[in-house]
């Protein structure tokens, strides 16, 4: 009897987990279009709830499913040939998602489209408490330009987006410190001025005297050398060279194109998952550039949750905590409370070791979100006030 109860729970999780049982609380028909919808669009919706409820005109379908946090919930056709469906509660902040229309994976026309999961498809914003920080308010608005660029050593064009204070083109005689800031994996410099909000955060955030006017600059975190015939025969990615080209191509094009303070005393740096990871390195192998650092949801031992050996983590530079704590005017880590592992247990032995090596760092927990974008502008909103003070 114990065994067929418990074959009947195993069941009955994996039916809900797969998006086929929706939750028996009555559906709030309260919808309204998403805040990142394409002009005149009605959905995709969002309601008190927070589901999402998607739409789309597939007459000839034989099966559409609305894709959005790992779960596929199925839509019903109407006598028009319109499928509509919703999701069950979402978290709030920022996500990807996509419609399945008899398998092939495709964005939603109704959305605003955002590069994210190596790919252009959809996002759809659930609504915050807190979400006043990032919203577009009437106060003094900075501008964020595209810069292109050639690198020598990817042999291509590039490009970074950069953000500039409001001021900056009127008091021409002013300088102002920098903070190169990077995406996670699978984004690219888009992510922390699209989904990110970086923008309206710094705007904010200045207009009401909590952060010093900055620069900041997004690059895009993938940058490889030229391949040669060798890579292609054996169909290898060549090994990562984006730090060569933040720092010997990115920061000077910056110092001379843009009225920074080019030292390290007004140079910070951080990023996000991937980021996290690349900047950390950056940094640690650049004191002489860099003094302030950023972590959200990531550090250079991920995905190791074991303990480290500062003898050989990153070549030693973790092993005089003292010099460190001369050196690094800020060293600040940030992560989601609903993080899931390896994220939580991978920063916490990095902590234990900055801990155990005396080194001093600033750690913030934001509540209630994942790894994801709600995540990462409270870190930025966080840390970017914390700069250059």
């Amino acid at each position: 009897m114990n065994r067929i109860f418990s074959m009947f729970i195993i069941t009955l999780s994996l039916y809900f987990q797969s998006g086929l049982g929706q939750e028996t609380q009555r559906v709030a028909e309260d919808f309204k279009p998403s805040s990142v919808n394409q002009a005149g669009k009605e959905f995709p919706q969002v309601n008190s709830q927070k589901r999402v409820r998607a739409s789309i005109a597939a007459p000839n379908a034989t099966k559409v499913q609305l894709d959005i946090g790992g779960i596929k919930y199925d839509m019903v056709k109407d006598s028009n040939g319109v499928w509509t469906g919703e999701s069950n509660p979402q978290d709030e902040g920022f996500h990807y998602y996509q419609l399945n229309i008899d398998g092939a994976s495709v964005p939603d026309p109704g959305s605003l489209y955002f590069y994210g999961a190596g790919r252009w498809g959809s996002g759809i914003e659930i609504p915050s408490a807190d979400e006043d920080f990032f919203a577009m308010k009437n106060v003094p608005h900075g501008l964020t330009s595209e810069n292109i660029y050639f690198s020598k050593l990817t042999n291509a064009f590039r490009r970074c987006f950069v953000y500039t204070p409001a001021g900056y083109n009127e008091s021409t005689k002013n300088r102002y410190p920098v903070l190169y800031l990077q995406h996670g994996s699978f984004e690219d410099e888009t992510g922390w001025s699209a989904q990110g909000k970086a923008d309206l955060i710094l705007d904010n955030l200045i207009a009401a005297k909590r952060a010093v006017p900055m620069i900041i600059v997004m690059d895009n975190g993938y940058a490889y050398p030229p391949k040669n015939t060798g890579d292609a025969v054996k169909n290898e990615r060549p090994e990562s060279i984006f730090e060569q080209v933040l720092t010997t191509e990115v920061i000077p094009m910056i110092d001379s194109k843009f009225r920074t303070v080019a030292d390290r005393d007004h140079r910070a740096i951080a990023g996000l998952s991937m980021g996290a990871n690349q900047t950390m390195r950056i940094m640690m192998n650049h004191l002489d550039t860099f003094s302030y650092y950023g972590g959200f949801s990531g550090t250079s031992n991920y995905p190791s949750t074991d303990p480290i050996d500062v003898t050989t983590f990153l070549d030693g530079k973790y092993k005089d905590g003292k010099v460190l704590n001369k050196k690094i005017k800020l060293f600040w880590l940030g992560l989601g409370t609903k993080e899931p592992n390896p994220f939580p247990k991978s920063v916490g032995a990095f902590k234990t070791m900055l801990t155990q090596q005396g080194i001093q760092y600033e750690y913030y927990e934001s509540p209630e979100t994942a790894h994801e974008w709600l995540t990462w502008r409270r870190c930025l909103y966080q840390f970017a006030s914390r700069l250059f003070k």
